[in-house]
């Protein structure tokens, strides 16, 4: 019978041509399948191929016995149910660079369309109005570019807009400046990417922190008649906020491929005449689709020969004894990478790992990737998985050494994560305590005891009496509780630590109010 795939969604017929040209695969076209004819089916396929459209539910996963890979040709996998097709050791692909060059392009587009008023110019001839006064516009020649997020997209648009002879300034938390001046361009702080740029391009995914990233103080801070793109993800920008800029002048323009709430029929924003707008069009050419249906294509034909996939996104197979013995710390090395990553204050070089005890018995490399994963995934969301995590921070130029131990610091099984920056060393350390879970150890050089889940606190400070009652007031006037305490200090009037779990998220604005206490030097708020 050989390899039987089912493709449930449209794809670009140049795309599947690998699959049509392996002898050893049966390829069967199920788009116009209802849902029924799909549970009906699944069960005679290997691999199945999908888009957005084709929802991958725990329900036909149980139904799908002989599945073994699911591809989506895309770069979300949010249609499909990841725990379950891990349970059932069944690998998902994506395909998260076949868009890259289209998404750079059409930010491109928008970019020149915005400056030189392109849209409103055309609107007006179709109206037989012929005023060229009117639609004056700027060139983008020795304007400064300001672009957040500097990953694959962001790295392709500044490749661009040096052709245009842009100046480049970026921000990413993982550019570092050695990287940025090989690229012959500048790196930069969120303040300084809003204070110097004329134009801003935003290429990060939507996250808890990038959530309303560009919102009414943002662009307070930014140059009087900044042009704003954004071809990323809606929600990063505050719509709201970004109407009452361009009403009040502080931003001459704006180009939006993606909006908050989409599909984006009805808006105030769409009144104003210094807005342009796409409905979601960053990947839509034919070349983008045909490109991510080629590499989801090629990873199925490698995994039918055996060989590794290049997209995977889920868990690999791991031997179900070796799983169980692991698994435990999975958990635990992903916390410690997503609380450690909050006291980085300079783009991370170096991520190092230390097992001692129990854990440096077992089979650590999936341990390692969900650390890296924990760290990666404050900047980089659901883009990051256990699989890519370390191909991602390859990708950003992190180096990664695993080493086995014999210290265990009195602990059946301890693991240490250390991230190593420009000018300093960062740690935390974790162990597994019998029926109790995760626990963190060690935060740098000070013992602590704290279970990594909820909202935490940590503050660095001076070792003096009062500290401790001076914060407790502060928080309470803020109304937050504290639920537990952990304190250590270096030596006596030295150094110290305080972390604490706290009742609820703790803002910017409070943790800056801690700061102006005379004997804290650092507040650092950390959701887990």
């Amino acid at each position: 019978m050989g390899f039987r795939v089912l493709i449930a969604d449209p794809l670009s017929q140049e795309g599947i041509t690998p699959l049509l040209e392996t002898e050893e695969i049966q390829l069967d076209i199920g788009t116009e399948w209802t849902n029924t004819e799909l549970f009906e089916r699944i069960s005679e396929y290997d691999a199945l191929i999908i888009r957005s459209q084709t929802q991958v539910t725990r329900a036909l996963i149980a139904k799908a016995t002989h599945l073994k890979i699911i591809g989506r040709a895309g770069v979300g996998v949010d249609n499909i149910d990841l725990d379950a097709a891990t349970e059932q050791g069944i690998i998902v692909v994506n395909a998260p660079n076949g868009n890259t060059n289209s998404a750079a392009e059409h930010t491109m587009a928008m970019m020149m369309a915005l400056s030189r008023k392109i849209p409103q110019a055309y609107l007006s001839l179709k109206n037989k109005q012929w005023d060229r006064k009117k639609y004056i516009g700027k060139e983008l020649k020795n304007k400064t570019l300001g672009i957040i997020g500097f990953g694959r997209i962001g790295a392709e648009v500044a490749y661009r807009a040096k052709g245009q002879r842009m100046r480049i300034i970026a921000y990413d938390p993982f550019l570092t400046e050695e990287q940025a001046s090989k690229l012959g361009i500048k790196k930069g702080s969120l303040e300084n990417v809003y204070a110097q740029a004329d134009f801003i391009t935003i290429h990060t995914p939507l996250l808890k922190e990038t959530r309303y990233l560009l919102n009414q103080q943002a662009f307070e801070a930014m140059k009087d008649g900044v042009y704003i793109i954004n071809c990323a993800r809606g929600g990063i920008i505050d719509e709201a906020a970004l109407y009452d800029a361009i009403q009040n002048k502080k931003v001459a323009g704006a180009a939006l491929d993606v909006f908050e709430e989409e599909p984006f029929y009805e808006h105030r924003l769409l009144e104003l005449p210094e807005i342009i707008a796409t409905p979601h069009l960053g990947a839509s050419t034919v070349e983008a689709q045909e490109s991510v249906a080629i590499d989801v294509s090629e990873d199925i034909i490698r995994f039918m020969r055996g060989e590794a996939v290049h997209n995977p996104v889920n868990l690999p197979s791991i031997p179900r004894e070796a799983l169980t013995e692991i698994k435990p710390y999975f958990l635990l090395a992903e916390k410690l990478g997503q609380f450690l990553i909050h006291l980085a204050n300079e783009p991370i070089q170096e991520i190092n790992l230390y097992y001692s005890g129990d854990v440096a018995k077992t089979k650590i490399g999936p341990i390692t990737r969900n650390a890296v994963k924990g760290l990666l995934a404050r900047h980089l969301g659901d883009h990051v998985n256990d699989v890519n995590a370390l191909y991602l921070a390859e990708k950003r130029g992190l180096t990664i050494h695993e080493n086995m131990t014999s210290s265990t610091q009195g602990f059946t099984n301890l693991m240490r994560v250390e991230i190593v920056t420009k000018s300093e060393k960062k740690s935390v350390a974790g162990t597994l305590l019998n029926g109790l879970g995760p626990r963190i150890v060690k935060v740098d050089p000070y013992s602590v005891d704290v279970t990594p889940k909820g909202h935490l606190l940590v503050i660095h400070h001076q070792d003096q009496p009062g500290v401790i009652g001076k914060m407790g007031s502060l928080l309470a006037t803020k109304e937050i509780n504290i639920a537990t305490m952990q304190v250590d200090r270096a030596d006596v009037g030295g150094n110290a630590i305080m972390v604490m779990t706290v009742d609820r998220h703790i803002e910017k604005i409070e943790l800056e109010a801690l700061e102006q206490l005379e004997e804290i030097h650092k507040a650092i708020s950390i959701d887990l």
